[in-house]
């Protein structure tokens, strides 16, 4: 009974409380070594290091642009420089052209009445374009860089512009009772030849040769043509290999705009000529004009 108020020991039931465990401790990412300003300058260490891939890149791009001009213009199509009369009111002097070359790739034959560029078959152009005045050496030295890539129409090309009138196996004559050019006997209704000309001062019949072409300008009285070749050798037609390509659009100044299609006129004429006679080569007349 003394004891009753004394406990001797502790009950199994009242045990020392457990430990209550220690947070845990989240070390933050390392930082790097000066803080804010340090970050700064990584910052514009990344940047300048972009700006330089750019600054590389650069140069690659320009020459991959100049590629894909110069091929455009090699296989595609390529601007001309307009610097003569002969095709006037059709194509004015200083007009620029854009000429189709795929289509020949492809088999694509000239037709009547398409409007083309040709190489010279020989003298045709003395006295034929009027060539434009000397620029600055820089500025020459430019223009002929932009001209060799296609950006820049050609106002130096041995090359002449004009009308297909004749393809091979076609007789084409000047003139009917009316005074109209026919061609394999069709009587040609002309409304593009330049106003105030006549379809032609020349006389001719000329017989086109397989393979080549009898061409004249719109502006008849200022075109030295085939009529002015007649007494050379085949009578003054030109080599289908000679052209360059089809006149498709006038591109340049923007109010000379206009699609070069081919003339309602040439579509009644037939492939096989009427006339079985062969063709004379007429005499010249008067002096040629460019």
């Amino acid at each position: 009974m003394g004891s009753r108020g004394r406990p001797r020991g502790r009950r199994g039931s009242e045990r020392d409380p457990e430990p209550e465990p220690e947070p845990e401790v989240v070390e933050a990412p390392p930082q790097p070594e000066g803080g804010r300003a340090e970050r700064r300058r990584l910052a514009r260490r990344v940047r300048r290091r972009r700006r330089t891939r750019r600054a590389g890149e650069l140069p690659l791009l320009v020459v991959v642009a100049l590629c894909i001009a110069l091929l455009l213009k090699t296989f595609l199509v390529q601007a001309f420089f307009i610097p003569s009369g002969s095709m006037e009111q059709t194509i004015r002097i200083g007009d620029r052209v854009l000429v189709d070359k795929l289509t020949p790739w492809f088999g694509s034959k000239v037709e009547r009445g398409d409007v083309v560029v040709f190489k010279d078959p020989g003298g045709w152009l003395k006295g034929e374009a009027a060539r434009p005045g000397k620029d600055p050496v820089v500025v020459k030295q430019i223009k002929q860089t932009l001209t060799f890539i296609g950006l820049l129409p050609s106002a130096n090309e041995q090359d002449l512009i004009k009308r297909v009138i004749g393809v091979g196996g076609d007789t084409v004559t000047c003139c009917d009772s009316r005074g109209r050019i026919t061609v394999n006997g069709t009587p040609l209704d002309e409304p593009y030849v330049n106003p105030g000309n006549a379809p032609s001062e020349i006389r001719f019949e000329v017989k086109v040769p397989r393979g080549r072409l009898f061409v004249m300008g719109d502006h008849r009285a200022n075109s030295a043509d085939s009529r002015y070749h007649l007494d050379e050798g085949f009578q003054g037609t030109i080599d289908e290999n000679g052209v360059v390509g089809r006149a498709v659009v006038i591109a340049w100044p923007y109010a000379h705009w206009r699609q070069l299609e081919q003339p309602a006129t040439f579509r009644t004429v037939p492939d096989q000529a009427r006339r079985g006679r062969r063709g004379r080569g007429g005499r010249r007349r008067g002096t040629p004009f460019a």
